[in-house]
């Protein structure tokens, strides 16, 4: 038992070395940006804890929801009823297979970015989380040059979630941080109802 608990000490002192290395040779401080991309569930999921982690230490937050809104997501719900104070917009047209109106989904794109443009101009935000926006820039319904300006020319200190699949490479390179949520196995492929509190 002694020796395996040696073993281990030496093993953790290595790890927290290296870690503490890693952790004093990032000297940059300033915002970033987040890709969360993937065919898997949970890239919005990721995106409100991030959310919730910010209003934990007080910060100011901004979200933007493109597609969602023909009802009232859990996420939605719970903002308004227990964090007014959080910018909350969504584009309010459901998703786009289901309005199949190509000019009336750009027009509620165009109208959704123009607050996301706002959140991206103000330094008072610390965190704007731009959900499912890369359906917007794929579809064309959103410039994607117009889109990345107003993300590199945001306040130096403000972060950027951007959540959804594809969007092209140009939002791969603009993100500091891209993560892929993978789609292994989902319940709805097996004949399961989505579930409020889960999928709603």
């Amino acid at each position: 038992m002694a020796d395996k608990n040696e073993k281990h000490k030496t093993a953790m002192a290595k790890q927290k070395a290296k870690v503490d290395k890693s952790i004093a040779a990032a000297t940059t401080e300033r915002g970033i940006v987040l890709l969360l991309t993937g065919d898997g569930k949970g890239k919005s999921s990721s995106a409100f804890g991030m959310v919730m982690r910010s209003l934990g230490y007080g910060y100011k937050v901004g979200v933007i929801q493109f597609i969602k809104g023909e009802q009232m997501s859990g996420e939605e719900l719970f903002i308004r009823n227990h964090h007014p104070e959080v910018y909350f917009y969504q584009m309010g047209t459901g998703f786009t297979w289901n309005t199949q109106d190509r000019e009336a989904d750009m027009a509620a794109a165009q109208r959704t970015w123009e607050h996301a443009e706002k959140l991206l101009a103000d330094e008072t935000y610390h965190l704007v989380v731009l959900d499912e926006i890369t359906y917007m820039i794929g579809y064309k319904y959103l410039d994607a040059e117009r889109v990345i300006k107003a993300i590199n020319e945001r306040p130096a200190e403000q972060s950027v979630v951007i959540t959804g699949r594809g969007g092209g490479s140009a939002i791969r390179e603009l993100a500091d941080t891209v993560s892929e949520v993978h789609d292994v196995k989902h319940a709805f492929k097996a004949g399961i109802k989505a579930r409020k509190g889960i999928d709603l």
